[in-house]
């Protein structure tokens, strides 16, 4: 199939969206070296790599055979195939729209250059224009604002190209059209003018505003924002969208930063103009500023492209405004992040101040102290649900609860989900560390199933007390030990005489309660045990119980999971009725679950084992998994009749 002639905007975009480092590490692999990529040359036999490609260059060159381009002629080289066939293939990997071009339009197409040419060229001349006008007598406030206010210095001024707009209608109008002789059709395409609604004519669309050039990756100017120095609102305005200008793809200060990012390996992303600006006047380049909408997805693949561990900083207002900000630019990126395709952080300066702000009182080293501690977005996000909330009430414990499930959620990776579980648990146990294995477990249970290959902390042993701890059974398992181990925990609350026998059984079977609620009424028992002496002292049943109920009133929260426990219905008792069937019944449970975890461990173990090399351990494993077999099918002949039962 012939493919037709495609539009240079589909082109230029295939370019700007296709990372030469993406497209050439399908094909060759390539090694960090400084601020480049190294490798062996696709194009000629080498032993040693002396291809490098160049992120931020989005340039490929071998020293050995001289073979160098961009990603667009790489794929043509080594596939020996045709432009467009490569273009149209980049297109469609990159989701990059494709706008064909038929003959009869080349002479638009003409004119489409010509004025894209005339729409940079008209806002260079008003760049300059504005530029001039701030060293006027009516640029004087501006000037003073940025000296004073802004404390910036003159090179500062200059090297950023800020300006101002006099407050006239027709002033910018009046110099590009009658001194300059620009067509009036190219400044109103340009953003710069407007028409009059009644009465024909144009008017400026910055009066009265300090001006601030926005640039392409390039430096060339392709917009303006505009600050008001008066209580006009907006206090910012921007550009309308252009033939060149798109704020959702357009970052400020990329054209300065992006080498500052490669450098550093680290962008950071402001809300304002002049906070990028004040960051890069105290020497810290690698920083960019938003245009003050939210961070898109286009945007973060631009910064992306010049940061090789792809680490992003938030630096929004810490004020409501700026935390919505960063809420909005999480929401844009948080697929990214979750993925672990980019290290999101989040930095909120003290005292709510915005990073020029900060930069009036405190150094550089200051800022970049602040920037290396900056917390991850997650850490943030927790620190944001958590802000303000009393754990202790009901009400926001069971809020906060739902907020932080609904973020582990999202969480691919199991070690990070794993992690964040716990550090999650220990927020919400304030402090008392007998409570995170029971936090643990109850996040766990509403994140499931994405979670249900948590490792539970070395420390949640040490924290229960001896014994063998299984983790959380299996869900085909868990309703079946439910059941087993809160019958066995009520006959030991509403059955006196049977507690030393309950007890002897765990301790000879060296067993714990597997589901954490449970453990955790189990430890409460055990410390009034300890308190009191020996258990068997317990013989007065409403003493046991009431002093549980009495000291589960710091507990609030697991209460809940356990209370039923302190009550006998009609099928309670008849189920206690049977105790010497139940407490066997319950035993062979808990029993069940540590010992199928241990066969499916040396079972695996053997699986793993090659038999030829390591002959001795093969053999061990194998009489080991067989062993727990044999239990697992005695032990489950008696829990069956049991369970049989009771139920």
């Amino acid at each position: 199939m012939q493919i037709p002639r495609l539009h240079p905007d589909t082109i230029e975009e295939v370019k700007l969206r296709a990372d030469i480092v993406d497209v050439v590490s399908e094909y060759v692999v390539l090694r960090k070296r400084g601020k480049d990529f190294v490798g062996l040359c696709p194009f000629h036999d080498e032993k040693s790599p002396s291809f490098t490609v160049s992120q931020t260059k989005q340039m490929y060159y071998c020293f050995g055979c001289q073979a160098g381009g961009n990603a667009i002629k790489f794929v043509m080289e080594l596939g020996k195939r045709s432009f467009a066939d490569v273009v149209l293939d980049l297109a469609r990997r990159y989701q990059v729209p494709v706008q064909t071009l038929e003959p009869e339009q080349r002479q638009e197409l003409q004119r489409q250059l010509s004025l894209r040419e005339q729409l940079y060229e008209v806002l260079a001349s008003s760049a300059q224009f504005y530029q001039h006008a701030l060293r006027q007598s009516q640029g004087q406030k501006a000037l003073q604002y940025l000296q004073s206010n802004r404390q910036f210095k003159e090179e500062t001024i200059q090297q950023f190209g800020l300006g101002f707009a006099p407050a006239g209608w027709e002033t910018l109008y009046r110099y590009l059209v009658d001194d300059k002789h620009y067509p009036v059709q190219i400044l109103e395409k340009a953003g710069l003018i407007k028409p009059r609604k009644e009465g024909g004519g144009y008017y400026d669309v910055f009066r009265d505003r300090l001006m601030i050039p926005i640039r392409d990756v390039q430096g060339r100017v392709i917009a303006f924002g505009g600050r008001t120095l008066t209580d006009e609102q907006p206090k910012y305005l921007n550009s309308p969208e252009t033939e060149l200008f798109s704020k959702g793809k357009t970052l400020f200060a990329l054209d300065r930063a992006k080498g500052g990012i490669s450098q550093l390996d680290q962008a950071v992303v402001v809300e304002g103009y002049f906070d990028a600006i004040a960051l890069h006047a105290a020497g810290i380049n690698n920083a960019i500023a938003s245009l003050g909408t939210a961070l898109s997805l286009e945007q973060v693949r631009l910064i992306l492209r010049y940061t090789e561990s792809k680490q992003l900083v938030l630096n929004f207002d810490a004020d409501k405004a700026g935390t919505n900000a960063t809420e909005r630019a999480i929401g844009e990126i948080a697929e990214l992040a979750y993925k672990g395709e980019v290290q999101l952080k989040i930095l909120n300066l003290p005292d709510g101040k915005d990073a020029d702000e900060y930069l009036h009182s405190h150094t550089p080293e200051d800022y970049g102290e602040l920037l290396k501690n900056a917390p991850l977005w997650l850490d943030w996000q927790i620190q944001q649900i958590i802000q303000d909330r009393d754990l202790k009430q009901a009400t926001d414990f069971q809020q906060v609860t739902q907020q932080i499930v609904k973020l582990l959620k999202n969480i691919a990776n199991s070690d990070t989900r794993n992690y964040y579980v716990s550090y999650c648990a220990e927020i919400l146990s304030l402090g008392d560390t007998r409570l995170i294995p029971l936090r643990v477990e109850n996040l766990l249970t509403q994140i499931a199933p994405a979670a249900a290959t948590y490792s539970k902390p070395v420390s949640a042993k040490k924290a229960w007390g001896g014994g063998k701890v299984s983790p959380s059974p299996l869900p085909t398992e868990r309703s079946l030990l439910e059941h087993a181990e809160a019958l066995l925990l009520r006959i030991y609350l509403h059955c006196p005489e049977q507690r030393q026998g309950i007890i002897d059984e765990l301790e000879e079977r060296d067993l714990q309660f597997s589901l954490s609620h449970h453990r955790f009424l189990w430890q409460q028992i055990l410390e009034i045990s300890s308190g009191d002496g020996e258990t068997q002292s317990f013989s007065s049943l409403p003493n046991l119980i009431s002093r549980l109920q009495d000291q589960f009133l710091e507990f609030d929260s697991e209460i809940g999971l356990i209370s039923h426990l302190f009550h006998v219905d009609e099928k309670n008792q008849k189920e206690i009725l049977r105790t010497p069937q139940v407490v066997q019944a319950a035993i062979a449970c808990m029993d069940l679950v540590m010992l199928e975890k241990r066969y499916r461990h040396f079972l695996e173990l053997w699986q793993q084992t090659d038999p030829e090399a390591e002959p001795e351990r093969y053999q061990s494993y194998y009489q080991a998994f067989y062993a727990e077999k044999i239990k697992l099918q005695q032990i489950d002949r008696q829990r069956l009749f049991s369970i049989t039962e009771l139920l």
